[in-house]
């Protein structure tokens, strides 16, 4: 306690709380049940990384992120990863006979200390955040898991009789490699940020892929003569029938991974190889967003507040798959949780629990679809509707009405850009004047990658980039280079750009004319719309994303 309070007084000394504060804080921390760390950055006194660096001035150590830190491998070695992981203790290099460490915990004098003893000489301390430190344990225990599970997997192909094609598959669902490769390539995914998992077999081998940041990247491959024994555990595990080969299947499976649950949602694909696995990585313990971890502007903000201030109506979000759209809409609905509404969703799947919200799931199988769940929860008494996506003509009809009844209802559909959503609706067999009546917003969302804050470059746009960009002179902007922290890529992490379409009384009045998609763009523009194009454009001058980037949009 007087250490929080000592910590208190040097933010104090920073400027970032006043003296009156610091009792407030403690109190507050200790009702909630809350470290002061989560506390401060949940009051939006500092970001996370500010606070980082705070903390490791007041202990007088340097501050890095992990990614920035070029680690030894060969010094792991020196240490068990059980002590490292109870000590969230990383050794990084020898420095002049000083071994560099990067701890977790700046107070832990002990174990640096025994790291001293284990080492035989000086021990420098870099503080780098908990999580990250755990994180890469993590990750160093899932890797060589992996390599374990792998090798054994070889050494069993080597020895092993050829086995007759037809043989029962349940013998090889018990085999201990393809269990430990299957649990190890799951749970290898987690740290290293992938938001899908790719199991893919060829003709000679089945290579294992990760979405990192948007891209595939190649993680591990394995003989293809392993592969039957591997589909099976991922079909045991998951709830699928393993004798089934022709069709695809879904399932899912619930894994704990560093004491975070996650839910892995998983679908199979034949193909001319074998079947092929997509896993989804989610992780179902909280939803932390915020709207303004999502990427909107002070102005979109003041749009979206106009949006969810309505009492009932449709609000609409659009954007290809994977763009981060349940995303956005859990952010909103967060937002107007409150214990005197009644909110009620219907999703396929659901993806976040979220306390206070009433969550339903499409199950095709019991004939539990969006609309026949809409039916009931109209029923329900709700006093906002979340469809998980409006995919057909009944379930928009349905949605339409609900707005039009009083009840304030989210959704998602797969349209290029805001205004396109209403013509998608028209399209579907809702009668124009319903749409124009019913419809208080649609907000058009992509993901763009960000650049890397540690090694972007800057540099002059061309002639040619000035057109492009629609630049009158030459403009500072900037491009990815490649470095440790981003792993060669040039980019660190992704933000959502948005179009944020409010619909006025002259785009009802439009809209119940039946006029074209174009027709309410040009509208729309001319009432101050910022397109997707406009919005990225201002992250490109901004310095936060890169011309490429602009391009994927702009020619989409």
């Amino acid at each position: 306690m007087e250490l929080d309070k000592e910590f208190l007084k040097h933010l104090e000394f920073r400027k970032v709380i006043k003296s009156s504060d610091i009792e407030g804080l403690i109190s507050e921390s200790k009702s909630k049940q809350q470290s002061l760390d989560e506390l401060i950055v949940n009051k939006k006194l500092m970001t996370e990384t500010e606070l980082n660096a705070v903390v490791a001035e007041f202990f007088g150590m340097p501050y890095a992120e992990i990614e920035m830190l070029d680690i030894d491998k060969s010094l792991l070695e020196r240490f068990s990863i059980s002590y490292l992981k109870k000590n969230n203790i990383i050794p990084i290099s020898i420095v002049d006979d000083v071994l560099v460490v990067a701890v977790g915990n700046p107070v832990d004098y002990l174990a640096q200390s025994t790291v001293s003893a284990i080492f035989g000489g000086r021990v420098c301390a870099v503080y780098v955040p908990l999580k990250q430190i755990e994180r890469y344990i993590e990750s160093i225990v899932a890797v060589k898991t992996t390599a374990n599970a792998l090798s054994d997997l070889e050494r069993e192909k080597a020895g092993k009789e050829e086995k007759e094609e037809d043989k029962n598959t349940s013998d090889d669902a018990i085999n201990a490699p393809a269990v430990r490769l299957v649990e190890s390539i799951i749970k290898e995914a987690v740290p290293f940020r992938a938001s899908d998992i790719h199991i893919e077999p060829y003709e000679d081998c089945v290579k294992v892929r990760y979405r990192i940041d948007g891209d595939l990247a190649e993680r591990v491959s394995f003989p293809v003569e392993s592969y039957q024994a591997v589909c099976a555990r991922i079909k045991i595990i998951s709830g699928m029938n393993i004798a089934e080969r022709r069709i695809p299947q879904d399932g899912r499976i619930n894994m704990v991974v560093n004491n975070i649950e996650y839910d892995f949602r998983v679908s199979t694909l034949p193909t001319v190889n074998g079947e092929k696995f997509v896993i989804r990585v989610l992780d179902k313990s909280s939803f932390n967003f915020d709207r303004k971890d999502l990427g909107f502007t002070p102005a979109e903000n003041k749009i979206v507040d106009k949006m969810l201030a309505n009492p009932h109506g449709l609000i609409l979000l659009t954007g290809p798959t994977g763009c981060g759209k349940s995303t956005t809409l859990y952010s909103f609905l967060k937002e107007v949780n409150k214990p005197e509404v009644n909110i009620v969703t219907v999703e396929d799947p659901v993806e976040y629990s979220m306390k206070g919200i009433n969550q339903t799931q499409v199950n095709t199988k019991a004939n539990m679809t969006f609309a026949t769940a809409l039916r009931s929860i109209l029923r329900q008494d709700p006093d906002i509707i979340m469809i998980g996506e409006i995919r057909d003509e009944e379930t928009a009809q349905i949605g339409i009405r609900a707005a039009i009844t009083g009840h304030l209802v989210f959704s998602t559909l797969h349209t290029n850009d805001a205004p396109g959503a209403v013509t998608r609706l028209v399209d579907m067999g809702v009668s124009p004047y319903l749409v124009g009546d019913s419809l208080i917003g649609v907000i058009s969302q992509r993901l763009v990658k960000k650049l890397c804050p540690m090694c972007k470059q800057e540099f002059e746009t061309n002639a040619k980039q000035m057109e492009v960009l629609g630049l009158d002179e030459p403009t500072k902007i900037y491009k990815p280079a490649g470095c440790k922290f981003c792993n060669g890529s040039g980019y660190k992490g992704r933000m959502a750009v948005h179009e944020v379409l409010y619909i006025t009384d002259s785009l009802r009045e439009a809209i119940n004319k039946g006029v074209s998609a174009d027709e309410i763009r040009h509208l729309a523009i001319n009432g101050g719309l910022i397109t997707l194009t406009e919005s990225c454009k201002t992250a490109v001058l901004n310095g936060a994303t890169s011309l490429k980037e602009f391009l994927s949009i702009y020619n989409a």
